[in-house]
Order: C-alpha cells, then structure tokens, then sequence
C-alpha cells in the first residue's frame, strides 16, 4: 500500500482526513478487515503503537514518577461475584431500541442526544420516555428507515464461563478500578500500611457497547488507565496542593447546565475548594494535574474544560463527580477522561460480599478510655453450625457495633450477618471499660480514570496540521512517535554507509530512529512530516568531508550544520527539553 503524502486540503472534516492518514501510515485501522471488519474494535500499527506507548508514559511520568503512585497489573477477566459485589451487575446497563426491519441495535440514548436532547436529559429517562421520545421526534433506524421496538435495558459487560462449567460466571472488566479495590489489602501491605497511597492500572477493559460509531472515542476492546488514590477521611487534605492551588480549571458546574448553558467558570483549585465546588483536595489536585497531561500532549488550556456532573448522571458509586474534556472538531466535547470521590463505597461493598475485612488502624496521639458495648463471637456454638464459614460470619460481626446486634437481638431475637443467622447463645455482648488507643475505618478514595484510546485520538487531532499543502503532525517532541530520521542525500557514494553508521550511533543512545532513502529528499522529508518525525538528519557529501550533517525542524522547516560528533548530547537535551532547535549550530539560510 502506497505511503507517499498526498494533497492535504481535506474536502472532508478533521475526523475523516485522520482517519485516513491514520489508515495510510500506519496509526490505526479498523481490525479484521478482511472478514468485513467488527465495529468498536481497532488495531494500532507501528506509529500508532508507538504514539500510545508514549502517551501512556506521561501518565506514568506524571502519576507514577513525579507523585510515587504504586502501579498494579492484572486479570482482564473476573468472577462474577467481584462485578456483583461492585453493583456493576445491577447499574452497568444502558438504553437499547433494535430495528424491527434490520434488527440491528443501538443505543436509545444517543439517537436522541441526535435530535437535540442533551445527554443529561437523556440519562434520567425511563425506558418509557424513551419510548415516548423516539416516537414524538419520528427517529427511524439509521441503517434501513425501519421503526423501532419498545426500548430495553442491556448489559454492556461481556458475560463468560471460567473453566468448562456454566455456572462459573465470569466478565471482562469494563474498567480497571475494581481488581484494584480486591487486591487493596496486599496494596495497603506494600504501602508499608500508611496512608494515604494511590495505585494505578494502566490496561485493557471491556465494553460491549451496543453501537459503537464513532472511532477511537468508543470501543467495545479499549485500554484505560484507572487510578485509585486512598486517604484517611479524617485527615483529607492533600500534601501537594499548594503545587496547583493557582491552576485555573474551566469548570461547568451544574447550576449553569441546568439552565442550558455552555459557560464555563473559571476557578482556581483554592477557590474551588474554598467556594466548595470540588470537595476533596485530592480531586482538586488529580483534575489540575490531568489539565496539566492533556497540556503536555498538545492541548490548549482552552480546549479543555470540567463538567461538573449532575446527580443522575453520576455513576452508583460516586458522590461526586467531574468528567474532563476536550473539543474536538467532528464530535465537540468528548470526555477524556472521569474524577469520581468514590468514598469508602467500594471497599465497603468488597469487605461485605467477601467478609474479609479491609480496614486500616489509625492510633490515636492519646489513649482514649471509654465504656462500650462489646461483641465477642462464640466459636464454639458458631463452628458446629456454620462449620467452614464460622470464621467469615465471625470477620462480620467483627465489623458491625455491638449495640447495633444488641438491638436487633433484642428486637428479633436473631441477627442477621450477610446471610447468616446469629442468635444470642452464639455470642457474648458485654460492657466493659476499655482503653481505646486507636480505632478502624475504611479509606476513602478518589479516582482520575483516563481512556488511553481519547487520549490517543486527541493528541493526533491537536498534532494535525496543513501547512504549504501538506499535513504536518507536530507532535509536542516528547512523545513523537518517530524522534529522528535519517536520510542519505544519495543512495550511493558511501552516502548510505555513513548514513547508517549515524542511525546505528543514535539507536545506540536509545532515540527511536527512522531510515528512510527512497525517493528525492524532498518527497523523504513530506513522508516525515505527515509521520511526526521530529527531526530529519541530512548526510550529504559535505559530511564525507568534515564529518557534519543538515538537521531539519519538522515545524518550522529550518535547517541547522552541525558535527555528528555532537549529535548524542544535543539530541539528548533536546529531547529532554533543555535545548532549543536554534542552539544546535549554525541556521542554514533558505
């Protein structure tokens, strides 16, 4: 397939001309195109590969490197009982109409956001209203002109069997948070059980998404980023705050959208927090450090913004909630990435369906004395009725006041802990002065979740550019995907010999190296230029002589002299950011 830069005045809009670049070079494509393709599913070639390797390792520079978040790889399938437990099960379902002519599915709530209905309208709908929408506004199936059936709700997690037998359920994750918030116990032990700490999964996750139709931002097989930072509630504030306190985050907060406005109100993070707009310093710090992330991939500050999330629209597990995103120029604002206080809502629910306990100790700084209620567990009447699970309804009660099964006794005459009876024989409540030199709870947690794919998409969207006909990706140069190319002026003369013995000096150094000596240098320096090739090393017949080659800007066209001998410390400072393109030698004038 031919890659040779072609006119690049698209008569179509941005989203389509990448698309195509995107095909013809080697970014991404459409998988299984051979058997007619799958919607929702795509394959990353070479450049592609690299740009979303690189994408990901700012965040990992950012959060793993600069903060010391801890980083966790794990299963992308999970027993049904952990997505049970999470509410997953119950709530992780979506809107769906199928076509009664064609029988193809899609999702109720985008067919109306299409005629108009904002998604936040469209999200608090009953499946009747919707039926009552699709009716009203005449919306038919997009693919046939057929009517539609009664909308139903639909699961959007992909269901499997563990092993060869039926009942073992298992699901693709549909994100990466809750193999996080299983593993919390042997995180907390890493930690050396201290908080507050955060984790990061950097993966694939599953969704099956009912009508995926809109590229990159919405797959059925997409890699997320899911960050999962644990603090103390008593002791909420952030250590790093005063990094971003003066960093202006665009927010549209719920008042406005409820008046169905788009203005933003620019805040900083101290006066969010000090306004109560954002409720958790540690929200405010991840969402002005993921402004600083999508700035650093070539977003401008004022392409971004935070919609503040309105209560329907927040996901069961949060209390609250911001999406961060980005224009771009076929679908508007698309969220890149979510920030949920998730409280101590998730652990709560694992420690209840597992009955293994996952609270921490805090030691008070002075010993407390206090009369209390206490409940001790009789082994020995609970062992010859519950027998293997004595020690998990045992790890319950632990958990539950004593006045609290006191009172339900008394009331009941039992106790229900999960799904065990417990009578009063089996348990001893007593009171009892104690001194109390510490207390346990469960951590709270807030989460910055980033979809890798838009993080992708959005960076070559911002990267596009024409300039003299012809499409320039003008990567930021830290995460372009080829750093430096290398062209022979000639394939002959001992050119390409020199040529490679420059590319094999710089692989060495560990650049990510291009050679490329097919063609007039010309149509070489276009191929670079649509591929993001940062700079492109020239040697030529002066460099036989004095051992000095042309090195070409891939924005401003400029070229520079300079020796080969300098080139490893030059590049080096200059992919680290402390050289400028100017400062490597001597401008050659046009």
């Amino acid at each position: 397939m031919s890659t040779e830069p072609k006119c690049s005045k698209p008569a179509c809009d941005k989203f389509t001309a990448i698309n195509e670049l995107a095909k013809r070079r080697g970014f991404f494509w459409p998988s299984f195109e051979i058997y007619g393709g799958s919607g929702g599913f795509v394959t990353y070639g070479p450049l592609g590969t690299r740009l979303k390797q690189n994408v990901e390792a700012k965040l990992r520079e950012l959060f793993v490197k600069k903060i010391g978040i801890y980083e966790m790889e794990s299963s992308v399938i999970a027993p049904g009982k952990v997505f049970e437990a999470s509410g997953h099960v119950d709530h992780f379902k979506e809107p769906m109409v199928e076509c009664q002519n064609c029988h193809t599915r899609f999702r109720a709530d985008h067919l109306l956001e299409e005629k108009g209905i904002s998604s936040a309208e469209a999200e608090k709908m009953t499946l009747e209203e919707i039926a009552q929408e699709i009716e009203r506004h005449g919306i038919v199936c997009p693919d046939c002109g057929g009517k539609f059936g009664e909308p139903q709700r639909y699961l959007t997690m992909f269901q499997t069997t563990i092993g060869p037998y039926s009942g073992a359920v298992g699901y693709g994750r549909p994100e990466a948070a809750q193999n996080i918030f299983v593993e919390f116990n042997r995180l907390y032990t890493a930690a050396r059980e201290r908080l507050p700490f955060g984790c990061i999964q950097i993966g694939h996750a599953l969704r099956n998404e009912i009508s995926p139709r809109q590229g990159l931002i919405r797959l059925r097989e997409f890699t997320i980023a899911d960050l999962e930072f644990f603090f103390d509630p008593e002791d909420p504030c952030c250590n790093m705050i005063k990094e971003v306190e003066n960093e202006v985050l665009p927010i549209l907060l719920c008042d406005t959208r409820l008046k169905e406005c788009e203005d933003t109100t620019d805040l900083t993070v101290r006066q969010a927090l000090d306004q109560k707009v954002i409720r958790s310093e540690w929200q405010a710090f991840f969402m002005a450090m993921a402004k600083r992330l999508l700035t650093e991939l070539g977003v401008p500050a004022s392409k971004q913004r935070f919609i503040e999330k309105l209560t329907w629209e927040k996901a069961h597990y949060s209390t609250q909630s911001f999406d961060q995103e980005v224009l771009v120029d076929r679908w508007g604002w698309v969220e890149v990435s979510g920030h949920a206080y998730r409280t101590d809502y998730d652990l709560g629910c694992h420690m209840k369906a597992s009955g293994v306990d996952m609270t921490v100790y805090k030691e008070y700084a002075n010993p407390v004395e206090k009369e209390e209620l206490t409940l001790k567990p009789i082994m020995a009447k609970l062992g010859p009725v519950y027998k293997g699970d004595a020690g998990k309804v045992a790890a319950i009660l632990a958990n539950v006041p004593a006045q609290e099964v006191a009172d339900v006794m008394q009331k009941d005459g039992s106790y229900m802990a999960g799904n065990y009876q417990v009578f009063p024989e089996q348990v001893d409540i007593s009171r009892r002065k104690t001194i109390v030199r510490g207390t346990r709870f469960i951590p709270h947690v807030v989460e910055p979740s980033f979809g890798s794919d838009r993080l992708f998409y959005v960076t070559l969207e911002y990267a596009y550019g024409v300039k003299d006909d012809r499409v320039v990706l003008s990567f930021p140069r830290s995460i372009a995907p080829i750093q430096v190319g290398v062209y022979p002026l000639m394939g002959k003369d001992g050119l390409d010999i020199k040529a490679k013995e420059v590319q094999n000096l710089l692989a060495c150094e560990g650049f990510m190296v291009d050679y490329d000596e097919t063609g007039s240098i010309g149509r070489r320096y276009a191929r670079a230029d649509e591929a993001g090739v940062q700079l492109g090393i020239t040697i030529d017949y002066d460099t036989l002589n004095d051992g000095t080659v042309t090195i070409r800007d891939r924005d401003s066209w400029q070229q520079i002299r300079t020796a080969i001998k300098d080139l490893p410390v030059q590049l080096h400072k200059y992919f680290e950011g402390k050289l400028n393109f100017e400062h490597f030698g001597d401008i050659i004038k046009a």
